[in-house]
This record gives C-alpha cells, sequence and structure tokens, in this order.
C-alpha cells in the first residue's frame, strides 16, 4: 500500500481508540448507512457539475467512509482493509480472465456488451460453486433508487436472454408496450378523473376507493417500469437522466424566483403566464 493510504488507516484507527472521538468511536455498520449514502450521492453531483477539483475532495469523504466500515470490521475481527483489498483484487482477476488469462484472440470480447455477458455466466458459476441457487437478479439490491433498480433488473434479465429483441421491430414493440401501459392507466383514471379535477368538491381519489388507489399506483409503476425499458434500448440510464432533467428544473425554477426578486416580484404574486415567459428565458440560456 501507499504511504498516504497507510496513513489514513492509522488515522482512523486513533479516531476509534479509547482516547479517540467520541462521535466516531459510537459509530456502528448501522449508523453509518446514511451517510455512505449521502457521500456517494455528493460524488454524482459533483461529476455532474464537472467540478474536477471538488471530485477528488467528495471522492476522499466517500473513501472516508469505507475506511470507517473496514475498521469496525477490524475492530470485531470479522475483517480487514487488507483483506476487502485482496477479495477485491481477486475478483477483478477472475472476472476478466480475457485481460488477465488466455491471451488467446479468438477467446477475446469483441465488445463491452459481450464482456458483461461473460460477467454474467462468470457470476453463475460462482454461485454454482459455492452451492447458491439464487436468482439472476439477486446482485440488485433492493435498497437503490427504484428507476435504477428497475434498469439493472431489466439489464440482468437481457443478459440471459430475457429481452425485446434489440431491433427496430424490438424498439416498436418497446413503444407500444409505453402506450399499452397509458392506455390502462387511463382506463383507470377515467371512472374517477372528476373526483380529482380542480374546483370539484372532492380533492382526492377518496371516493374512488382503495382499491382504484392500488390500481392506480400499479398502473403508474408500469408505465415507469415500461419508460426504464425505452431508455435502456438508448443505452441512456433513466436515473441519470431523471436526476439532470431534476437539475435543470431546479436551476430554471431558480432563475424565475430570482429574476422575480430583481421585479420585487414574489412568485405568489406572479401570473402563471409571467413565469412562463421567465422558464423560457431561462431555457435559451441555456
Amino acid at each position: 500500500m501507499s504511504e498516504q493510504f497507510d496513513a489514513l488507516v492509522r488515522l482512523m484507527a486513533r479516531l476509534r481508540a479509547p482516547d479517540g472521538c467520541p462521535w466516531d468511536r459510537k459509530q456502528t455498520h448501522e449508523s453509518l448507512k446514511p451517510y455512505l449514502v449521502e457521500e456517494a450521492y455528493e460524488v454524482l453531483e459533483t461529476i455532474d457539475r464537472g467540478h474536477s477539483e471538488h471530485l477528488r475532495e467528495e471522492l476522499g469523504d466517500l473513501l472516508l467512509q469505507i475506511l470507517f466500515h473496514a475498521q469496525i470490521g477490524a475492530e470485531k475481527g470479522t475483517f480487514t482493509i487488507d483483506e476487502v483489498m485482496q477479495r477485491l483484487a481477486e475478483k477483478l482477476v477472475r472476472r476478466h480472465p480475457h485481460v488477465f488469462g488466455s491471451r488467446d484472440e479468438k477467446n477475446r470480447p469483441a465488445n463491452a456488451e459481450e464482456v458483461l455477458g461473460r460477467w454474467e455466466e462468470i457470476k453463475r458459476n460462482e454461485r454454482q460453486q459455492t452451492g447458491q441457487q439464487g436468482s439472476v437478479l439477486d446482485g440488485v439490491p433492493k435498497t437503490l433508487p427504484a428507476l435504477l433498480r428497475a434498469f439493472q433488473v431489466q439489464a440482468r434479465a437481457s443478459r440471459v436472454g430475457f429481452d425485446w429483441p434489440h431491433s427496430d421491430q424490438g424498439l416498436e414493440q418497446v413503444i407500444a408496450k409505453v402506450e399499452e401501459e397509458v392506455r390502462e392507466l387511463r382506463e383507470v383514471l377515467t371512472p374517477v378523473l372528476s373526483d380529482i379535477l380542480p374546483g370539484r368538491s372532492s380533492t382526492s381519489t377518496d371516493t374512488a376507493g382503495e382499491e382504484t388507489r392500488a390500481r392506480l399506483e400499479d398502473e403508474f409503476g408500469d408505465i415507469l417500469f415500461a419508460l426504464v425499458n425505452l431508455a435502456r434500448f438508448f443505452k441512456v440510464n433513466p436515473e441519470e437522466a431523471l436526476r439532470k432533467a431534476i437539475n435543470r428544473f431546479t436551476e430554471r425554477f431558480s432563475y424565475i424566483e430570482t429574476q422575480g426578486a430583481s421585479r420585487g416580484q414574489a412568485l405568489e404574486d406572479m401570473t402563471l403566464a409571467e413565469m412562463e415567459a421567465l422558464w423560457e428565458e431561462a431555457k435559451r440560456q441555456g
């Protein structure tokens, strides 16, 4: 290991020592979960913004979480940071036989998609060797954001052949599936639409009953799942696409707020037409 990495490991151990930091000593694998997720998302945001200088800092914060968990593992006698790195190195070599194994060009994957296919085959073999009989979808964490989890589940299923044909015909089938799901939502929504339109005496679907609301939720879910499939056909990550769309919305909405404030107008005092005009200005400014 590098001198800097060794120093970080020692620093983490010092923070967790009996005379170390009370907050650091108090942490557990469980209590650190929110921080791990938060730091990962801060890395993503920095990448989205193209801030290379900040990325260096955010990656350090993410590395701190790994060191934190490894130090807790070492104290419990379950694993060390050395073992974490050793397992990772072994896995990288084992799952890249085309790099670290035979140099026979005939057996080398032709592209990234073929590499992923072989990766899944290697993982299936690993599960069989260890007596695991789980699904090919077991490796997708249930704690992932829903859009990303849908994308990964579909990708895993695709690698074993459960997918629409990747052709013009297949694309048409995926689009038709999206349209079908929208029609099914309309069928459920139409009978209760009057209950949720503005200006009506009822402003919820309470009169429609729990069963109808459950069906609406199901149909919305089916539409989103079908849209994820469509995104995957275009090699678009839906989670990243939505995150960037939210960022664009936030920036444009902030522009409306800023411009309104410069004119002495609160948002509540602006008409929709005024806000939409500023929205278009923000779009033109990129």
